[in-house]
Formats: structure tokens, C-alpha cells, sequence
């Protein structure tokens, strides 16, 4: 996930760097990592194998997803999908969203959605990435 700017302005804590305490806790049914084939930093591939101990355990699925290299980009995209047990159709259906040739507002909450954002969590962060242009 990228940085996001206004994060210290939402009433509730990312998700992001807490994937692993929240999916163990049943509290977030899918995490989602990408980054070019071979280009993840050490510091993402030691915080995946903490997930991959959790897979050999069977306490989550893991699927890795690639995509060729396109006009925006001349690499492998490498995704990296985790679910809990019994949430394995979010794995499907992130890697269809992410596919999708537009990207929006309605995206973006369906992402959220998939990754175990609540609505007022998704509507407050919708709220400052697209904010309403105000009269002049």
C-alpha cells in the first residue's frame, strides 16, 4: 500500500504494518502485498515469512498472483494474497479488482471492502481522498 498522506487525519488505525496481528485476531480476512518480481525489500519478505508460518500451520491461505509486464510498467507484478480459512473468495475477488482498467471511488471501496475495512471506516476515508468540490 502506498503512503498515505492524510492517514494521521483518520479516526481509525490502517490496517497497514498490523495485517498479521489483525488476521490472527479474526479481525482482517484478507492481506494483500505487491511489488515487482523479486524487488519486495527485506524488510516485507521477514514480515512474509511470518505469514508463511501461519500458512504451514494452516491458520491462513496464501496465493501469489503475477502479471506480466504491460505498457505502465516492464516488470512482473507480484501480488502476494492472504485469507483466513473460509474468506479464500476475497483472494478472487482482489485479484479481479485489481484488474479493473478504471479506478475510482467505487474501487476503492470495494478494496476496502475485500480487506476488512468497515463502511464508516471506508466512508471517511473516501470522504478525504475524493473530496467534494466545494462552491465558490
Amino acid at each position: 500500500m502506498m503512503p498515505i498522506p492524510f492517514a494521521k487525519e483518520l479516526p481509525y488505525i490502517l490496517h497497514t504494518n498490523r495485517e498479521l496481528g489483525l488476521m490472527l485476531a479474526n479481525k482482517k480476512p484478507l492481506a494483500h502485498f505487491a511489488d515487482g518480481e523479486g524487488r519486495f525489500p527485506e524488510t516485507v519478505r521477514r514480515y512474509l515469512r511470518c505469514f508463511d508460518r501461519q500458512v504451514t500451520a494452516g491458520h491462513l491461505i496464501r496465493r501469489d498472483h503475477f502479471e506480466p509486464p504491460n505498457h505502465h510498467r516492464n516488470y512482473t507484478l507480484h501480488r502476494i494474497l492472504l485469507a483466513l480459512p473460509g474468506e479464500e473468495w476475497r483472494i478472487d475477488e482482489m485479484i479481479e479488482l485489481m484488474a479493473s482498467p478504471v479506478w475510482g471511488i467505487e474501487q476503492e471501496r470495494r478494496e476496502g471492502e475485500l480487506l476488512g475495512y468497515q463502511d464508516w471506516m471506508n466512508d471517511h476515508f473516501l470522504a478525504l481522498r475524493y473530496p467534494k468540490p466545494t462552491d465558490s
